[in-house]
């Protein structure tokens, strides 16, 4: 009897990864809310008909720690799923070791998303506007993420942007300026880090510089959309 238990913790020990938990892998084609899918134009489509919003999971799925701490600490339980089943339509951006596990097809595309979403690391979530095309927010992986946590992160940018779209035509004329603004600023910012600029006083007050300039701008938006309750 012993060795028979000793058999089976050996067994379960081997096979561990097998009952370890983890989101469950993506269909290819179609969409369905809160399922991931890896079909992008399905997931475009479903959103517009249901008025959701995507996220977008850019991962390395069998290689990146991160992408696999969120998927067992998040997208595996079911508080998560329960959410994701009635609040969005999730999509699957895959760059795996094993390439067997993204379609061929849809390898190239994957890569020109990174590129429009200027991913710069893995994983990065993407949230969408139910257009499928305007970004509302961005989310990272934390290793104290819970689905709570990561939900509430999630259902903050979705809100605001409600509220920005009942914004009147005035104060939503200033938005639209200063996001105007904040998009110039990131790109201005992202040519500068291109340089691989030095370590040292003068570059050190040039990023100070980039950080205050934004949160004058995050500022200026909190502000007007404060006036407005």
């Amino acid at each position: 009897m012993k060795r028979l238990l000793s058999l089976s913790v050996a067994l379960c020990i081997m096979l561990g990864y097998q009952t370890e938990a983890r989101a469950e892998r993506p269909v290819t084609e179609g969409a369905k809310v809160g399922e991931w899918t890896m079909d992008f134009d399905a997931a475009k489509k479903l959103a517009k008909e249901k008025n959701l919003p995507i996220l977008m999971n850019f991962t390395g799925s069998d290689w990146c720690g991160w992408c696999k701490l969120m998927d067992k600490n998040v997208f595996s339980t079911e508080e998560w799923k329960t959410y994701a089943t009635q609040n969005v339509v999730t999509v699957y951006i895959d760059f795996p070791k094993d390439k067997t596990l993204v379609p061929t097809k849809l390898v190239e595309r994957n890569e020109v998303l990174s590129k429009k979403f200027k991913v710069g690391g893995y994983p990065t979530y993407i949230l969408l506007a139910s257009d499928g095309e305007k970004q509302i927010g961005q989310l990272g992986a934390s290793r104290t993420a819970t689905p709570e946590s990561f939900i509430q992160d999630l259902q903050k940018k979705v809100d605001f942007q409600k509220k920005v779209a009942k914004l009147p035509p005035g104060p939503k004329a200033e938005y639209d300026k200063v996001m105007t603004d904040v998009e110039a600023l990131e790109k201005e910012m992202q040519a500068w880090l291109e340089t691989k600029p030095k370590k040292n006083e003068e570059n050190n007050k040039k990023f100070a510089s980039f950080k205050e300039r934004r949160k004058a701008c995050d500022k200026e938006i909190a502000d007007l959309i404060e006036k407005q309750k």
